[in-house]
């Protein structure tokens, strides 16, 4: 079976992600990663509300970010991000940001996020049916 499953999201950095500089702030850099997490969502079916249809919720509970480089207001950027398959109940991913047009990479990063039950917010320790399902759909090797 295939390990882990990529996908790319490109956008353009905007006015309002910027300092009075120009400099993309920090802190949107873990906004590109949820952008680039609902995109990848988006190519391989499993979208938040799938989740929320199910009953169970996908909260963050690690996410980090390693800064290579500035990003400036009218940057076009690419983030690639990796899902990586796991036999524990919660999602991990990787993220690689990189300034599209100059192909350089500028930051690299990672979170981790857990499964709960909606109704009743209770950590979930086994892998939900509707996910072991997908994964058996796009994880069985080509």
């Amino acid at each position: 079976m295939k390990k882990t499953l990529s996908s790319i999201l490109e956008t353009e950095v905007k006015f309002s992600e910027a300092d009075p500089l120009g400099i993309v702030w920090h802190g949107h850099f873990v906004r590109y990663f949820e952008d680039a997490r609902e995109a990848f969502g988006k190519s391989y079916g499993i979208k938040y509300l799938d989740f929320y249809r199910n009953n169970i919720v996908v909260p963050v509970i690690h996410i980090e970010c390693d800064y290579k480089r500035i990003l400036r207001y009218g940057h076009r950027i690419r983030v690639e991000t990796t899902y990586h398959d796991t036999p524990a109940a919660k999602l991990l991913f990787d993220y690689k940001v990189f300034d599209a047009e100059k192909n350089e990479l500028v930051a690299t990063g990672s979170s981790v996020q857990v499964f709960m039950q909606r109704d009743i917010m209770e950590l979930m320790l086994t892998v939900p049916e509707f996910m072991v399902n997908w994964k058996a759909k796009w994880l069985q090797s080509s």
